[in-house]
């Protein structure tokens, strides 16, 4: 019997530590108790494709979405019906919620870029190639300045200036040109930029006396930027050490180098020296002493 005992001890510490886990379980659960939480949602109109501004709305592209009821944003719509016709004014993404500030009046009923247009403002397009429309990576939203470089009548050197700061990029997109008596279509980049009428006719006479160029601008910078615009001599003094200047010669005009100015005015005389005789005995000499001033 005695041999058997640290077995007995040890087969009664296991069920002691059995039934105690057993009962601590117990207790726990009776102390946290969790109530399931049934949270309320409510279907609202989401996209179901990423949409340009200027898109009229449909059924085909408007999808309902669980959301939380807590937590709907102002400006939702939960009957699709209601936004069949509706215009959109700003680009929505996929699965993103369309909202009334996102939209058009209602007595607005046609698409595109007329739709979107802001009071007082004036759409104009312009066609550019793949250069000129920083190839191709300008896109409705973004921001632009625009370039002209233009020979005028009286100055037969051309300048390049920058006419419009920060203008408004509404639609970019091809265009189908035919080129002379070709038969086969050529495409042309077009771009329509939001301006105001003075900036439009700015625009129109930049576009028809010389050539564009748009410069793509950051968002957050909107500071219009005061230049005089170059020439070819600036633009060829650009970088350079030497104080000469050498116009180049164009159009039969002989080119000019410019030299130091070489001054005339007479040098000043130096006072004339002191000559003093010198006799030593039966000897005598001269001794000069320069005057001073």
């Amino acid at each position: 019997m005695g041999k058997y005992r640290p077995f007995i001890f040890l087969g009664l510490a296991i069920i002691i530590a059995f039934v105690t886990s057993v009962l601590i379980y117990n207790f726990l659960q009776r102390k946290a108790k969790v109530k399931d939480v049934t949270l309320e949602t409510q279907p609202i109109a989401v996209a179901k494709v990423d949409l340009n501004w200027g898109t009229v709305l449909t059924s085909e592209v408007i999808e309902m979405k669980p959301f939380l009821k807590k937590s709907l944003p102002a400006g939702h719509f939960s009957d699709p019906p209601s936004l069949t016709g509706r215009v959109l004014i700003s680009p929505v993404k996929a699965n993103e919620p369309i909202f009334e500030s996102k939209l058009a009046p209602t007595t607005i009923k046609t698409g595109g870029v007329a739709a979107v247009v802001s009071p007082k403002k004036r759409a104009v397009a312009v066609k550019v190639d793949k250069v000129i429309g920083v190839a191709g990576f300008i896109y409705p939203g973004n921001r632009v300045d625009v370039l002209v470089t233009i020979t005028t009548g009286k100055t037969p050197e051309p300048i390049t200036k920058i006419v419009l700061e920060n203008i408004l990029v509404l639609a970019a997109g091809p265009e189908i040109q035919t080129k002379g008596k070709e038969e086969r279509p050529s495409p042309v980049d077009v771009i329509t930029l939001e301006v105001t009428p003075e900036e439009a006719e700015k625009l129109a006479l930049a576009a028809t006396e010389g050539k564009l160029q748009l410069a793509l601008r950051n968002f957050i910078d909107t500071e219009d930027v005061l230049t005089k615009g170059t020439t070819i001599p600036a633009l060829l003094s650009s970088y350079t050490t030497s104080k000469e200047t050498r116009p180049v010669a164009r159009r039969g005009v002989a080119a000019k180098r410019t030299t130091p100015a070489v001054s005339t005015a007479p040098k000043e005389k130096k006072p004339p020296a002191f000559v003093v005789e010198l006799i030593k005995g039966t000897k005598s000499s001269e001794v000069k002493f320069e005057r001073s001033e």
